[in-house]
């Protein structure tokens, strides 16, 4: 999996790159009063949350399995350290995402704004007037917001499940433009938690950077 790709997995619960937002994208079906309102609770519980950690499951297509410990602070700072055999390290500092592949040596940056992160971590969070949900579905112990990239395409291709009556995020399932999903559990969570700063410090691969006047 490529580093962009590792960071949708990870964290493309919160509506895909802004890619294709110069393009012609479908009007989705018009949300209904009670889909709104409990969008704005679900936005409401995530406006809550200042930091968090715990741990993920993430589910590949193959069925492979990686897992890991996560951080999360905002605005715009997170940390996905995923346990060995996988060699990734995906950090925010709030304005630039690195992923980072320790086997092979590689370092690749993009701007925060221009992932999906970008909106799970904001300090406003508005999902009742984001125009990539296309749909909300209530079951007995579970809430299912369903949500589009910004492709253009009309369905929906990202599912957020919350858990009733909490509203607290307990999964994810992306699915890419091969029809291939993609599911991230979440377990053992605690919110209002203190986190180092330094877990938000992206790693300098360059050796001739930061180093001090002799």
């Amino acid at each position: 999996m490529t580093g962009m790709r590792r960071v949708f997995a990870a964290m493309s619960f919160a509506l895909a790159v802004s890619a294709g937002a110069f393009a012609a994208r479908a009007a989705p079906p018009p949300l209904s009063a009670a889909d709104r309102a409990e969008l704005e609770k679900v936005s409401a519980s995530l406006n809550a949350i200042r930091s968090m950690k715990g741990q993920f499951i993430q589910i590949d297509p193959n069925g492979d399995i990686a897992q890991g410990a996560f951080e999360l602070s905002k605005p715009g700072r997170v940390r996905f350290e995923y346990a060995p055999p996988t060699p990734t390290l995906i950090v925010s500092d709030g304005t630039t995402v690195a992923v980072e592949n320790a086997k092979l040596g590689t370092m690749d940056r993009y701007p925060l704004g221009q992932t999906p992160l970008d909106l799970i971590l904001s300090d406003e969070i508005d999902l009742a007037h984001n125009h990539e949900i296309v749909g909300v579905e209530r079951g007995q112990d579970s809430l299912v917001i369903r949500a589009r990239s910004r492709g253009g395409r009309a369905e929906g291709n990202i599912a957020l499940t919350f858990s009733l009556p909490d509203l607290e995020l307990r999964q994810w399932t992306v699915i890419d433009n091969q029809g291939l999903a993609t599911t991230v559990a979440l377990r053992d969570t605690q919110s209002g938690v203190d986190i180092p700063a330094s877990q938000f410090v992206i790693p300098d691969r360059n050796p001739f950077a930061h180093k001090p006047r002799q």
